[in-house]
């Protein structure tokens, strides 16, 4: 039924404002709004819905990842944005906030509606 249906993933946000200004202006993101909602851009014509949502309670998950080549060059210049990585129990983290303990290297890092998202490097 849905073998060949372009599914799509989204997210809710408590303030449009915030989360546009941050995935377009901080993280770079091409986004688009129509009827209140927002679309982020992402290559490979992957498009996210992201939906406000007054009283937003953010997922104790990760809801987007983000790969990259060079996790060390991507958390610095995020850094640089003024993005804080995030620390979690259980996780040994060097100092820029990356695990690097089994599977790929990875940091997280939170939206202004607290959403965690991630960078990850395949090693």
């Amino acid at each position: 039924m849905f073998r060949d249906t372009k599914a799509f993933s989204g997210f809710a946000v408590d303030d449009m404002r915030q989360a546009k200004n941050f995935y377009s202006e901080t993280l770079g993101l091409r986004v688009s709004e129509e009827y209140g909602l927002m679309t982020l851009h992402i290559a490979g014509d992957t498009n996210i819905l992201v939906y406000p949502k007054e009283d937003h309670t953010p997922a104790s998950f990760t809801v987007l990842n983000f790969p990259v080549d060079d996790i060390d060059r991507a958390v610095e210049e995020l850094a640089g944005r003024g993005v804080r990585f995030e620390r979690y129990d259980g996780f040994e983290m060097d100092d820029k906030g990356v695990f690097r303990g089994g599977g790929p290297y990875i940091a997280w890092f939170k939206d202004p509606a607290g959403n965690v998202l991630s960078v990850l490097q395949e090693r």
